[in-house]
C-alpha cells in the first residue's frame, strides 16, 4: 500500500525549458537545412529521423512522452511516409493543418466534457484555477484552428514560401501567442494557500 502511494506522489522527471525547446525546434531546423541544401524529400526524411530521435531522447530522460508528442509522431510517420513513398509533397504540407486542427478539436472536446485537457498537459508546470484553465484552453483551441487555416492559405496561395512559413512563421506565431498568455496565467494562478 505504501509503495503504491509513494509511486503516486513521485513527481515525473521534467526537461529543462531550454532542452525542451531544443527538442521541439531541432527537427524544424534540420528540415530547413535539408530543404536548403538538398530537396523537399531529403528534408522530410531528415525531419522524421530527427523528430523520432528527439522523442526517444526525451523519453530516455523523463521516462514518459506527452500525449501531443505521441499524436504528432503518429501523424508525422503517416504523412511523412506517404510523402516519401508516393514522392508527393502534398501529404507533408497537409500535416500541420491536420495536427493543428486535431489539437483544437481535442481542446474543445475537453472543455465540452468539463475536463480542460490543457490542465493535464501543463498542470505540472502551471497551477491555474478551473476558470483559468477553461479560458486558456479555449484561447489555444482558437489559435490552433487559426493556425490550421493559415497553413492552408499559405499551402495553396503561396506554396513557394510554405517551408519558410512552417519553420519561421508558425514557430514565431506560436511563441508569441504563448507569451501573450502570461497575463492571463498570472491572473488565474492558484495561490499556494488555495485548496482544491
Amino acid at each position: 500500500m505504501n509503495a503504491v502511494n509513494d509511486a503516486k506522489v513521485t513527481p515525473r522527471k521534467k526537461l529543462s525549458p531550454l532542452l525542451r525547446f531544443a527538442f521541439d525546434l531541432g527537427p524544424l531546423v534540420i528540415f530547413f537545412i535539408g530543404y536548403s541544401f538538398a530537396d523537399f524529400f531529403v528534408a522530410t526524411a531528415a525531419f522524421m529521423v530527427s523528430l523520432f530521435a528527439s522523442m526517444a531522447a526525451s523519453f530516455i530522460l523523463t521516462r514518459h512522452l506527452p500525449v501531443m508528442s505521441i499524436v504528432s509522431g503518429i501523424i508525422v510517420a503517416v504523412f511523412g511516409g506517404l510523402t516519401l513513398f508516393l514522392h508527393d509533397e502534398t501529404f507533408f504540407r497537409m500535416k500541420p493543418t491536420i495536427i493543428y486542427a486535431l489539437f483544437g478539436v481535442l481542446l474543445v472536446g475537453g472543455l465540452l466534457m468539463g475536463k480542460p485537457l490543457l490542465a493535464t498537459i501543463l498542470g505540472e508546470a502551471v497551477d491555474l484555477t478551473e476558470e483559468g484553465w477553461k479560458i486558456l484552453s479555449l484561447r489555444w483551441a482558437l489559435f490552433f484552428f487559426a493556425l490550421a487555416g493559415l497553413n492552408e492559405i499559405v499551402r495553396h496561395g503561396f506554396p513557394d514560401y510554405w517551408v519558410q512559413f512552417k519553420v519561421f512563421g508558425a514557430t514565431a506565431l506560436t511563441v508569441g501567442f504563448a507569451m501573450l498568455q502570461t497575463p492571463l496565467m498570472m491572473k488565474y494562478e492558484r495561490k499556494k494557500d488555495e485548496t482544491d
